[in-house]
């Protein structure tokens, strides 16, 4: 029984371990949740093949173990002890050596956030940096909103991509808005450099905002064009957000100011609503605006008209400590700013998501005609 249990925590351990993705650490659910988002079947298919293999691999080992010293069978005992311990000390020395070469030449570490337009962003400006500077620049995807907000403000980010939205009502816990946006991103810029030594280089050039999106044919049908339109109706419909949706200060917003409360709320994966509406499977969902996937499946968003939603300019931000040890770095970045517009992130993210290219290949070609 003792071992029954060993053997089900080392299967466990192996799935959760996957979950190490959305906190910045490497594990084979990178090629999952980066998959998933950008529609790579053979990279879904590849981490979850290989979490499953890693898994049954280490249950025969802990097995053979057992059976090994049930029969006093020091060959078998031995053996799958042996691989047990060899398969620690490569873990091991292999953390080692990637903490050594980071010491010695520490890369420039930019984070994603969970959804396609981050994917590729991060790549545009890893890919700039080295270009630039020469220095090595490692990504890390999939990361929560907030994870990767405190991985900068302690230095395990040195830069990534937010939104002024996502700062002001997650970050600055603001609820009303001024009627000038350029406030907004103005007292953004000063609320990050005076309370955590966040750098706020500027906005790369475009918005991407939540808003409620639906099929074009059953909007029209309900006759729905603004969330005021659709907050007598909501009872009887279903919406799916986002991981972080329905936790935020946008959607407690939308609820109170509108009276929202839908007969079903659903939570997946970003990629995954968007084909869940198209299909009829629930009948909103919290899209993002610059989203290629708005146009190619014929949905409409919903007029935010009582202003609930903060704008949600693309800005880049730097951590207190590229800040202090490669200035150099941040005036290279510069030129990105204000380059993208959002006609132009639109169709980034759809050579992603349905033309399936890389985010690395789209972010070359954006470079190469920069």
């Amino acid at each position: 029984m003792i071992v029954a249990g060993i053997r089900t925590a080392t299967v466990w351990v192996v799935g959760t371990a996957t979950l190490a993705t959305v906190v910045g650490a490497t594990s084979l659910g990178n090629y999952i949740f980066a998959g998933l988002q950008t529609r790579n079947t053979a990279a879904v298919l590849m981490g979850s093949a290989s979490a499953a293999v890693l898994a049954l691999a280490l249950d025969a080992l802990v097995r053979s173990l057992e059976v090994g010293l049930q029969r006093r069978s020091r060959r078998l005992s031995l053996g799958a002890f042996g691989v047990l311990v060899a398969l620690g000390l490569y873990a091991l020395g292999a953390a080692v050596a990637d903490r050594i070469t980071d010491l010695r030449s520490p890369p420039i570490t930019i984070g994603a956030k969970t959804f396609t337009e981050q994917y590729i962003l991060s790549a545009i400006l890893a890919g700039h940096i080295e270009q630039e500077s020469g220095l090595a620049a490692h990504n890390l995807p999939s990361l929560g909103s907030t994870v990767a907000f405190d991985a900068l403000r302690s230095g395990d980010l040195d830069l990534y991509v937010d939104y002024t939205g996502t700062i002001w009502a997650t970050i600055m816990k603001r609820t009303g808005l001024p009627d000038d946006r350029e406030q907004v991103t103005r007292e953004v810029g000063e609320f990050l450099q005076r309370e955590h030594g966040i750098l706020m280089l500027g906005s790369l050039g475009f918005e991407n905002t939540y808003a409620l999106g639906m099929r074009a044919g059953h909007a029209a049908t309900l006759g729905v064009k603004s969330i005021s339109d659709l907050a007598p109706l909501i009872r009887d419909l279903s919406i799916a957000g986002d991981f972080e949706f329905f936790s935020r200060a946008e959607w407690k917003a939308l609820e109170n100011r509108y009276g929202l409360a839908p007969r079903e709320q659903r939570t997946m994966d970003a990629a995954l609503m968007y084909q869940a509406v198209a299909a009829g499977e629930v009948d909103i969902i919290s899209a993002y605006s610059t989203d290629g996937r708005i146009a190619a499946l014929d949905l409409v968003l919903l007029d935010d008209d009582k202003g609930v939603i903060p704008p949600y300019d693309a800005i880049l931000l730097a951590s207190p400590r590229l800040q202090a040890t490669n200035p150099g770095v941040l005036a290279d970045l510069k030129i990105l700013l204000g380059s993208i517009d959002a006609e132009r992130m639109q169709s980034m993210n759809w050579s992603v998501d349905q033309e399936g290219r890389s985010p690395e290949a789209v972010a070359a070609e954006f470079l190469n005609n920069l």
